[in-house]
């Protein structure tokens, strides 16, 4: 069995939990829980799921290495500064179950993982890996230059073979504005084969609109394979020659949307990297998050994790 390889390139932080006078430490990141479910499901078929990112050397970090190592995924492309440290955030809970998010990240590792380190070594590196997976969030916490760097890398991982899978993910307070935050994403779309869309994300980046605009949008960018998730109802999943409509696993009992796009994009390329079509993806996908959906915390317990394919 060869091995495949698979980047995912994001943030994690630590976050706390507060409920009362009680707080709960843990770490969270969109494009980590998505690294974490992605190496779960595919690691015993011989994909390899590694995370770029930023940490620093602290306790939180090492921790962080510690986890992740745990469920086998690769910390080689996690680079580590002496003064910086990981971002946090703080979730306070109502009594009605309402969440608010508190966020301390303006200074983090991850913000400035690609300042000190040598771009075509890195290319060389990452070109040999069968696809490369970022969100928007990914961009977002960048400043502007180190933006333009990771563009030139995905480009030149794209001409050598990579596929590149882009997730949009859109979060309206780590943008200037809408404005900008569009034109990044056209040239990332433009970089993108396969774009996992949440619509509800697009409608807030491009205001009111239809999925036919959206379509129509992400394919003028060249993106060859679209999917765009649309929370309990149908998937839409968009190919140069066809359109196809998945519908959700049904789910009774919702605990805890976290996490529910991330896990999604999970099961869609995992079922993408093992040889399953896009129908299959999608099938899966759904079923993924629809059992995270189903527990408390973004990442449940490994024991809880759904079948997704025959080991056979």
């Amino acid at each position: 069995m060869s091995l495949k390889h698979v980047a995912v390139i994001g943030e994690c932080m630590v976050e706390l939990q507060r409920k009362g006078e009680l707080i709960k430490q843990s770490f969270g990141g969109d494009t980590l829980n998505t690294a974490l479910y992605l190496s779960r499901l595919t690691h015993q078929y011989g994909v390899e799921t590694s995370y770029v990112t930023g940490l620093g050397t602290d306790s939180f970090s090492r921790d962080m290495l510690d986890a992740w190592q745990q469920e086998h995924i690769n910390t080689e492309f996690v680079f580590q500064s002496e003064d910086k440290n990981p971002g946090l955030y703080l979730i306070e809970t109502d009594n009605t179950g309402e969440r608010t998010f508190h966020y301390w990240r303006n200074d983090a590792a991850a913000r400035y993982w690609l300042d000190n380190i040598d771009t075509q070594a890195l290319i060389e590196k990452l070109s040999r890996f069968e696809m490369i997976y970022l969100s928007g969030i990914s961009l977002a916490i960048l400043p502007d230059q180190a933006r333009e760097t990771l563009f030139g890398v995905l480009r030149a991982c794209k001409v050598q073979g990579s596929k590149i899978v882009f997730d949009n993910n859109y979060r309206p307070r780590l943008w200037q504005n809408a404005d900008i935050a569009a034109m990044h994403y056209q040239t990332m779309l433009s970089l993108t084969d396969i774009a996992l869309l949440t619509f509800d994300d697009e409608i807030m980046l491009y205001g009111e609109h239809s999925v036919d605009d959206c379509i129509a949008r992400t394919q003028q960018c060249g993106v060859s394979e679209i999917v765009i998730k649309r929370g309990a109802d149908d998937c839409l999943v968009i190919t140069a020659d066809n359109c196809q409509s998945v519908a959700a696993t049904k789910v009774d009992n919702v605990v805890d949307t976290t996490a529910a796009g991330d896990s999604f994009s999970a099961g869609y390329l995992a079922t993408r990297l093992t040889g399953g079509n896009t129908e299959q993806a999608a099938k899966n996908a759904h079923l993924l998050a629809g059992t995270v959906i189903q527990h408390q915390g973004a990442i449940i317990p490994a024991t809880a994790m759904p079948v997704l394919f025959n080991s056979n």
